[in-house]
Order: structure tokens, then C-alpha cells, then sequence
């Protein structure tokens, strides 16, 4: 499997689809200058799909927000994967994440975050691949990507 992480500023972001669109896919956008799933919400309005998004999760920025937050962009694009980053324990935002983006009831104990009998609804109308970042590495299940080339604003992750 291969994955594009294509860092960009909002201002490149509107044109974003144009630029890649003879890249292939599945192209994660890594906004690095303004609130990510706002600067997509205002962007996409016409991009055909699917892509992806890469997320910082932090103390302000919790697994249970992110998942909100994606749950709700995917109603508005086609959202293939989504990108988990953290300081500490990406593995186990990503895991809340991926949990409440499954449109089920929620019960989650673990280090980042306890969950009991909770759920984000209505589901994502297709499903999302949640990866955890790791320095460069990405995880996904047993899944592991890493950090291949770089050229430019984008890096290519491969098995």
C-alpha cells in the first residue's frame, strides 16, 4: 500500500485537488497553518474524492473531538483515512478515533482516554481507514508505512 502525505499552507489548500490530481491516490492533507478540518470544510466544496486528513491530537484536541470532527467532514467529502498524530500514544488516539467513528455504542478504557456507552452519530457514509503516526511511521491494525521519499510538499508512505 502507498500513502501521500501532502503538507500545504491555506492558501494552497483551494487548489490542492488540481495539483495532485495526476498523483494518484490516497492523497492525507497535513494543513499547516490553520485549523485543518475548518481549512477543508471551506475548501472542498467541489473536490472529487476520496482523500484523506492528518490530525494533531493533543490536550485541546482530544480523540473524542477528532472523531466529532471527522465524522462530520465526512459528510461533506469523501474521506478514505484519516492521520492520528500525538506526542505520546498516537496508537491509542487513533484507536478511540477509529471506535467512535464506527457509528456503534462505545465503551473505551485506555491510557489517553475512558469512554463508557458513548457514540458519534450518525457514522461516516463510508468507512475510514485511522492511522497513528509515530516518526514517520504509520500504523493501521497490522499495517505498518513507512516514510519512503519526499518531493516537495509531499511524502510517500509504503509498505
Amino acid at each position: 500500500m502507498r500513502l501521500a502525505r501532502f503538507d500545504v499552507d491555506l492558501r494552497g489548500l483551494e487548489n490542492a485537488p488540481v495539483h495532485l490530481s495526476e498523483g494518484g491516490r490516497p492523497v492525507v492533507f497535513r494543513v499547516l497553518d490553520a485549523d485543518p478540518v475548518v481549512a477543508v470544510a471551506g475548501a472542498c466544496v467541489d473536490w472529487l474524492g476520496p482523500w484523506g486528513l492528518w490530525l494533531r491530537a493533543s490536550e485541546d484536541y482530544s480523540a473524542g473531538l477528532i472523531a466529532r470532527d471527522v465524522k462530520t467532514l465526512s459528510h461533506l467529502l469523501e474521506l478514505d483515512h484519516v492521520v492520528v498524530e500525538a506526542d505520546r500514544d498516537a496508537h491509542l488516539h487513533a484507536e478511540v478515533v477509529a471506535a467512535l467513528l464506527s457509528g456503534e455504542r462505545v465503551t473505551l478504557h485506555n491510557a489517553v482516554a475512558t469512554i463508557t456507552d458513548a457514540y458519534n452519530r450518525p457514522a461516516p457514509p463510508r468507512t475510514i481507514t485511522v492511522w497513528s503516526a509515530q516518526d514517520e511511521v504509520l500504523r493501521h491494525d497490522s499495517s505498518v508505512l513507512q516514510a519512503r521519499a519526499s518531493s516537495g510538499e509531499l511524502t510517500y508512505f509504503s509498505d
